[in-house]
């Protein structure tokens, strides 16, 4: 299981370094589209060397437009999420959804097991993810929470994290991962193009932040591609919530570069979060 938990790591990891450069960016959308745009023409040689033997049963293109739909939506919701919140609250809101429903999807779906020494890893991610998100039902709408709208969002990305993780799982049977990621950017810079050009920033963007864009088209396609790798060699219910290693990055991030508050309470969760995912590692 060492290399499994080195990619998810590494995954987690430039998943929290990716999003904390989105947060930054003023035009977030052009940001992604433009990193997305990127990403797709540096991994096109081996996209094209990998359809050279491309064969997939038909029922598998049911997952795969299942798994470009959610992560369509993964991108636009992602936008908004970072719009109406603080890094280190929605992120964590966005991890733990996906962390807790992948892995319990993975045990019903796929017949995983954790010990009992990974559930209580499994608790102590989901518990510490949702502290540190600072989120009750008395603060969704009022001036102290991330508000409604971050609530809604940051929930809507996690339900698209959990959709096209476990279609993924489906799908990497029977291709490769470079196959699924390109397949996804061709659709989403499609899908996002109208809204690129109708924002006129995508020149300007491109021009004054060359190298953050350059940067986010490694981190992207990278942490995903890591992530996929991990799953063909490891179940879900195993990889998926030992990757929120990468919610800690994020939240020190957030705290420390972007000066957002209540930094003891959540760099303490972020311990908690951290033992949570050695509790795992521990119970395979």
């Amino acid at each position: 299981m060492t290399i499994p938990l080195l990619l998810v790591l590494c995954s987690g990891i430039m998943h929290a370094a990716w999003n904390f450069i989105t947060k930054k960016e003023k035009h977030k959308t052009v940001f992604l589209w433009m990193a997305t745009f990127v990403a797709f023409f540096l991994l096109l040689p081996f996209f094209i060397a990998e359809l050279a033997h491309f064969r997939i049963p038909l029922h598998v293109w049911f997952f795969v437009a299942l798994s470009i739909l959610y992560q369509i939506g993964y991108y636009l919701l992602l936008d908004k999420a970072y719009t109406y919140s603080d890094l280190s609250q929605v992120y964590p809101l966005i991890r733990g959804t996906g962390a807790l429903l992948v892995t319990v999807l993975g045990v019903m779906l796929f017949r995983e097991s954790l010990s009992w020494i990974g559930w209580v890893g499994l608790d102590c991610i989901v518990g510490g993810l949702f502290a540190i998100s600072g989120i009750s039902p008395s603060k969704i709408t009022g001036g102290n929470g991330p508000g409604l709208k971050g609530v809604a969002a940051g929930v809507g990305v996690g339900l698209c994290i959990t959709g096209y993780t476990v279609a993924d799982k489906v799908i990497l049977q029977h291709m490769s991962p470079i196959i699924l990621i390109q397949l996804t950017y061709i659709t989403y810079l499609l899908i996002a193009l109208r809204t690129v050009l109708r924002s006129q920033a995508a020149v300007g963007e491109c021009r004054k932040h060359w190298h953050t864009v350059l940067l986010g088209a490694l981190l992207v396609p990278g942490s995903t591609m890591l992530f996929m790798f991990a799953m063909q060699l490891s179940p879900l219910s195993y990889v998926a919530p030992i990757r929120e290693i990468g919610t800690v990055i994020g939240t020190v991030l957030g705290i420390l570069v972007l000066k957002e508050l209540r930094g003891v309470r959540r760099v303490a969760m972020s311990i908690v979060i951290t033992a949570g995912v050695i509790l795992i590692g521990i119970g395979r």
